[in-house]
């Protein structure tokens, strides 16, 4: 096999006015991060000896969000072609295959990049390899024209013959351009065009004029989607939802209705893991083995140790660090807290900024009361603490361990190792009040109801 070296440009600066927003159409996200982060994902698998970035004036999002990538900007927006060239300082000398993308179409394969590679490397050693696809309705796509040796040109739908259009291989604007020949073809391009632009779909027409072949790889529908408004973006992450589902599945996760379960892109989950119905994870989210999810759970930014119980209806959030065999029940919301081995969080509870110990029990009802209106302050409760229900515990404040506290407490003060505490106004007792109570409001009510005859 041929070695190949491989450079990447990524075409970034269309503004996305359909997108109808303020954040750059490449910065929307996909399963928790900006779609262009997805391809320089895949892209990177490619091991590309350079990835230059093109983006347009005041993009500086952008640029900040491929690095340590180069970003370049196109200046004017004149067309594809020229766009491409905004590359050409970055690329100086360099010999191999340059692959051009673009940074709204993030659903591109694995190997279908590597398929449009491996066409390069054929002994006719085409110089420029375009990608093509079927569309449900080709509609006014360019086709791809093909003859006996590759890709014969590239026909506008507008300038193409009713035969011509009568195909169904498309234009994806995708290629696999041979680097030493790539600027001097942009250099030849001209923009006696509808729109005055430079086109980089003319480079084809270019290269089989200088007697050199072309090639073409068939892409699936799915990859290739163009995301330019809010429904296309949509439709996006319903894809990347239902890759993520299916590699869920395939690493060994049951999930009990596939379809309600949300994935980032960076969740991570061991084996025999079960989630249940409409589960959310947020990005930064890792399961342990065996780790059962129970319905309407909400994960973001945590870690949740081999063997634990979430749910139903928990709320798990960034730096939660849930440990072996614990249980975090329905209702329960955790955050920057560490629960270790065995503890139980079961029913209606807020956990901030603390640690419940291995083995404690925290009753129905509690609260690590953590923010003062100005700074958050840390809750330790030791290991087989017991806590009772309705419990407030004002931070900063310690529970020892073996510890247990009586139910309806505010627990201001540490609290010593195996001591019991209880802090609570005393009960009182009103004998015969309850009756005398509702025998006055009967007598109460009597008066109204004449008065009103």
């Amino acid at each position: 096999m041929i070695e190949q070296k491989i450079a990447v440009i990524v075409l970034a600066a269309g503004m996305g006015t359909r997108m109808k927003s303020a954040l750059p159409k490449v910065m929307h996200p996909l399963a928790g991060r900006p779609m262009i982060n997805h391809l320089l994902d895949t892209v990177q698998a490619l091991a590309p000896e350079r990835v230059t970035v093109v983006v347009g004036p005041g993009m500086d999002q952008v640029a900040r969000a491929v690095a340590p990538h180069r970003a370049v900007v196109q200046t004017e927006r004149l067309g594809t072609g020229h766009a491409v060239a905004q590359a050409e300082d970055g690329l100086a000398g360099f010999d191999g295959t340059v692959l051009v993308l673009y940074g709204d179409t993030p659903l591109i394969t694995l190997p279908t990049l590597q398929a449009m590679l491996e066409c390069r490397r054929q002994p006719a050693r085409p110089a420029v390899v375009v990608l093509g696809f079927r569309p449900a309705d080709p509609g006014e796509y360019g086709r791809l024209v093909i003859g006996p040796d590759g890709l014969s040109a590239i026909v506008e739908h507008k300038d193409a013959t009713p035969e011509q259009r009568a195909i169904t291989l498309c234009n994806s604007g995708v290629m696999a351009v041979d680097g030493a020949r790539l600027f001097d073809l942009l250099g030849r391009l001209d923009n006696r065009n509808a729109k005055g632009e430079y086109y980089l779909t003319d480079i084809v027409a270019l290269a089989r004029a200088d007697g050199a072949a072309c090639g073409y790889v068939e892409g699936q529908p799915e990859e290739l989607l163009g995301i330019n408004s809010r429904a296309e973006l949509a439709a996006a992450e319903a894809l990347v939802q239902g890759r993520l589902r299916v590699a869920a599945m395939a690493g060994g996760a049951t999930l009990t209705d596939p379809s309600s379960v949300y994935f980032s892109w960076d969740t991570r989950l061991g084996r025999d893991v079960t989630i249940a119905p409409q589960v959310f994870f947020g990005p930064g989210v890792t399961i342990g083995d065996g780790v059962e999810i129970r319905p309407f759970c909400h994960l973001d930014g945590v870690s949740v140790a081999e063997g634990a119980t979430v749910g139903p209806f928990a709320r798990l959030r960034p730096g939660a660090k849930i440990g072996q065999d614990a249980h975090i029940g329905n209702f329960v919301e955790v955050k920057n807290a560490v629960v270790e081995a065995g503890a139980k969080i079961n029913h209606l509870t807020y956990v901030g900024d603390a640690r419940i110990g291995a083995a404690a029990n925290i009753g129905a009802g509690t609260i690590t009361c953590n923010y003062d209106g100005f700074d958050k302050s840390f809750t330790d409760i030791g290991a087989g603490a017991f806590i009772g229900s309705n419990t407030s515990l004002v931070a900063p404040v310690k529970v020892g361990e073996g510890a247990m506290i009586g139910a309806g407490s505010v627990i201001t003060k540490e609290v010593a190792p195996g001591a019991l505490a209880v802090a609570r106004g005393s009960q009182m007792e009103l004998a015969g009040w309850a009756e005398r109570f509702r025998a006055r409001k009967r007598t109460e009510r009597a008066a109204k109801n004449k008065k009103k005859e």
